[in-house]
């Protein structure tokens, strides 16, 4: 999931015939089902439902843009102020339509009785910051490796119905960092959902400075790779195949190992890599932010959010594992949601994994982030950050994430005493 739209609770424009939104009781459960069913509520669980699994081509223009002002070189963005942009840190601010780009940084002030908030431009990387209206705020900062001063090269990765761009970018010099082994290690970025490999622009710094070549994937039905079929999210549970082949990719190109980082739904994939890879045994750990660990546990919060009542919530999630919602979800085939929870199959996680989650995570709560590393402390290293929203524990705090994620790795990375043992462990 990723960065965020929250599936609002309206049904209108369902385009579900009476018939169709009638029928589903009988699909599925039948008895209480269908008693809740003839209250109408099936038409807004099969929205919910569809809402969850549908890509969304075009982001909301959510963030009004009131002025554009010059103080001297720098300009500023004048903005009705929200959670999000009256946190400080760097970000990424995105309008018309997702052409334009800028990168937006320091609060110069803040009026919470007008609503506004005044921040600094850093950059603008694309379109007329000055006529734009409305935007959208994310985490991406850079539209491009070279934007962050990367040195990079387009690729392509073969995938299941053709092939998916990713970005290359280089280990950087890791002399001093005793890490002789890394240079044979990829990192491969997975983004979240609704994101794109922009995303991961923000942890390459961190991966170069350990040596690591990193791979940032595309993968299905984000706008850039292939699409699926039937043009709907797995939430992890289709998409890891794309990341099994950009971890074949890496393999066929020098490397030995992978380290995998995932933001948002990008963490629920990684984590189904990690578990049905044939690679899996060179994966060799991982670091989630923001990530989905239970779906259950964030569709309920999304529910809630939105006002839906939980027993719809619960029946929009039985349509996306049971084989007869399929019809009117779209999937082609059911999502199992009870094998992505990953605090109830703690002790099956045997890869190294580090999870930075803010306590303040609008989108994806943080506590099954904190319960899956109090069930399994052995494999499982938990980092909590405050005041960040979703996916944006870089934005707030960059040089604590980035000595975390640097000190924790380096530690992942060390040479092994006895790499043949940990193998075998690994892929038993």
């Amino acid at each position: 999931m990723a960065s965020s739209h929250r599936p609002p609770a309206s049904t209108a424009g369902t385009g579900l015939s009476t018939s169709t939104k009638w029928g589903i009781g009988g699909l599925i459960a039948g008895g209480a089902v269908g008693a809740a069913l003839a209250t109408g509520s099936s038409a807004l669980a099969v929205y919910f439902a569809r809402r969850v699994i549908t890509p969304v081509r075009q982001r909301a223009e959510d963030q009004e843009i009131l002025a554009v002002t010059r103080d001297g070189e720098k300009l500023h963005v004048i903005l009705a102020a929200n959670a999000d942009n009256t946190t400080e840190g760097s970000y990424g601010l995105f309008f018309d339509g997702g052409t334009g780009h800028a990168r937006v940084g320091r609060i110069v002030s803040y009026s919470p009785a007008e609503r506004t908030v005044e921040r600094e431009v850093e950059e603008v990387y694309s379109g007329d910051l000055t006529k734009a209206t409305r935007g959208w705020w994310s985490g991406a900062i850079h539209p491009n490796p070279a934007a962050a001063g990367l040195p990079y090269e387009d690729v392509m990765v073969d995938v299941e119905g053709g092939e998916a761009p990713a970005w290359l970018v280089l280990p950087g010099d890791s002399t001093g960092t005793g890490l002789d082994r890394a240079a044979n290690t990829w990192a491969i970025m997975v983004h979240g959902r609704g994101a794109t490999r922009q995303e991961g622009l923000r942890a390459v710094t961190t991966a170069r400075a350990l040596g690591l070549t990193s791979l940032l994937v595309s993968y299905r039905n984000d706008g850039l790779a292939p699409s699926a079929g039937d043009g709907r999210y797995g939430l992890g549970s289709t998409e890891w195949r794309d990341v099994d082949a950009a971890i074949e990719y890496a393999l066929s190109h020098g490397a030995e190992e992978v380290v995998l980082f995932g933001w948002s739904m990008g963490g629920a994939i990684c984590l189904q890599t990690a578990d049905l890879s044939r690679h899996r045994h060179l994966i060799r750990a991982m670091v989630l932010d923001g990530p989905v660990i239970n779906w259950v546990d964030v569709l309920a919060h999304h529910a809630q959010l939105n006002r839906i009542p939980s027993l719809v919530g619960r029946y929009g999630q039985m349509m996306l594992g049971h084989p007869a919602g399929r019809r009117l979800t779209g999937l082609a085939a059911p999502v199992d949601l009870k094998a992505m929870d990953w605090v109830s199959r703690a002790v099956e996680l045997r890869t190294p994994t580090l999870i930075l989650h803010s306590v303040d995570d609008e989108y994806v709560p943080y506590g099954p982030s904190a319960a899956l590393a109090e069930k399994n402390p052995e494999m499982v290293t938990f980092e909590m950050f405050h005041r960040a929203g979703h996916t944006k524990e870089w934005n707030v705090e960059p040089a604590r994430w980035e000595g975390v994620v640097r000190a924790w790795l380096g530690t992942q990375l060390a040479p092994r005493t006895n790499p043949g043992q940990v193998q075998d462990q690994r892929a038993s």
